[in-house]
């Protein structure tokens, strides 16, 4: 038998309900695999004591009927859990323990699984490259000297590197897809609404959507249909029945119409990426597909308009943090200056230039200029995709402009960074659900994704086509575990 840590999520917990190894002994070996693993700074909270005990718990149980029975998963530090420190990889956040559970890792726990621990990720989910954790950067497994990319880093390098089966990132701009590219791992980013949002540490409000990280499709189908569900709680959370999306799954995708967008046909995009987009055209030409050109004309604003609503709402949403009821409070000789000190000190760089810029664009005067003109724009690039899901089933294009990039490429240039959500952000804006699925490597050896993009709660179709390019790309890992000591 494989070692359990080399196995999908879906087998782990087939295997645990077969009797063929325990909950205990699946989480030992995670356990053990995230300690020898330090130099991927994947962690910020560990709970493996935790863990082990509701391993033994478990396993003395008789019933193993939940999706994830027995099942260690560590999450992203953006997700409440109760009585376990979440930072959102922020200062000013770094002693905040809930009161509360988020909807979602509920979700996940009632079906069997629990708490392994919370993974880095950039602070308040604002990067795309792990770099601006109050923690540290992020590694990774594919070399020491690249990102994992961002904002889900530590969560992607954690599932590449076998630290967790699985696990559960955030996706505001591509911050699920772009690390899931860049580590060769699946991430879906769902339909605005399908999982509930509260409990999670707010970016942007009418972005943020929470979703699967996993090995490989048939995982990601099973982790999408335990944590998603309406939730009262949840103000944007869609009252509409959640797929069985395991047994649905299949590659028989024959005359479904897969639209093609010519302006994700880039400049300075690498040749590697436009192969690769090409391969998975014919991936899916030859299990059936049939494939049309489509146009998304207001693509090229999706950027800029995504810098402005998104900066906007977490200006609005970051107003809480003042250091009165929780989290960091720095001494001041007033209640201002305190204030002022609090988020001077507990904000990193990156999150200072988003808050400025979205109480720039809300400004008395710039509002109507900036903010009201970019949810026009808004609007009109989810009137292209609405047009297009008249003709066609789904979209393919690639994940990311690139590879990987090397630690510090991009850090000191903005707007390249930004550059690098250039196919992801036109999906958030939209509302729809899409995902990444590794399918090839670059000369670097370095992994690449494809994206598939879905109409609205219709995650059942693209996770159904990102299965029959899995089976034709045969992705396979292949890289050594250097970072373990």
């Amino acid at each position: 038998m494989s070692k359990i840590s080399e196995l999908s999520l879906t087998k782990i917990v087939n295997g645990i309900k077969k009797k063929d190894f325990t909950s205990v002994e699946v989480t030992s070996t995670f356990i053990k695999n995230s300690k020898n693993s330090k130099k991927l700074n994947s962690y910020i909270t560990e709970c493996f004591d935790k863990a082990l005990e509701s391993a033994k718990n478990f396993d003395k149980k008789k019933d193993f009927k939940g999706l994830l029975s027995g099942v260690p998963l560590a999450v992203k530090d953006l997700f409440c859990t109760k009585d376990v420190k979440t930072t959102a990889g922020s200062k000013i956040l770094h002693n905040f323990v809930p009161t509360y559970e988020s909807t979602v890792t509920s979700n996940l726990w009632s079906q069997g699984a629990f708490l392994l621990g919370k993974l880095n990720c950039d602070e308040f989910a604002m990067g795309s490259s792990n770099e601006t954790s109050f923690f540290g950067n992020v590694i990774n497994p594919y070399g020491k000297e690249f990102v994992p990319g961002g904002s889900s880093g530590g969560s992607a390098s954690a599932l590449a590197a076998e630290l967790t089966p699985a696990t559960i990132g955030t996706d505001t701009g591509g911050s699920i897809r772009q690390p899931a590219s860049f580590t060769g791992t699946v991430g879906l980013k769902p339909t605005y609404g399908r999982c509930s949002r509260w409990g999670i540490v707010a970016f942007a409000s009418s972005l943020d959507q929470a979703g699967p990280m996993t090995k490989n499709v048939e995982d990601c189908a099973l982790l999408l249909q335990a944590m998603s569900g309406y939730d009262p709680k949840d103000s944007t959370s869609i009252d509409t029945k959640v797929n069985d999306y395991s047994s649905k799954l299949t590659e028989k995708i024959k005359g479904l119409k897969i639209g093609i967008p010519k302006e994700y046909r880039v400049d300075n995009m690498p040749a590697e990426i436009d192969e690769l987009w090409k391969k998975g055209i014919d991936y899916l030409k030859d299990a059936g597909a049939i494939i049309k050109n489509i146009s998304l004309p207001h693509t090229m604003y999706a950027l800029p308009a995504y810098y402005i609503v998104a900066p906007a709402e977490a200006s609005s949403n970051l107003a809480r943090y003042d250091g009165v009821k929780y989290g960091h409070r720095a001494k001041g000789k007033n209640l201002i200056e305190m204030y002022e000190n609090t988020r001077s000190e507990g904000f990193g760089d990156e999150v200072k230039r988003r808050i400025l810029i979205g109480t720039y664009v809300l400004s008395s005067g710039y509002y109507d200029a900036y903010y009201l003109k970019a949810q026009k724009v808004r609007q009109l690039i989810k009137d292209d995709f609405d047009k297009s899901f008249n003709d066609v089933d789904a979209i393919l294009t690639p994940s990311t402009p690139s590879a990987a990039f090397k630690i510090g490429d991009k850090s000191d240039d903005p707007v390249s960074m930004y550059l690098n959500d250039i196919f992801t952000v036109p999906v958030n804006l939209s509302g729809l659900p899409a995902i990444s699925v590794p399918a090839g490597y670059d000369k670097n050896n370095l992994p690449m994704g494809l994206q598939l993009i879905g109409k609205p709660f219709d995650e059942q179709t693209i996770l159904n086509l990102s299965l029959a390019i899995e089976k034709r790309a045969n992705f396979k890992r292949n890289f050594k575990n250097w970072w373990i000591k």
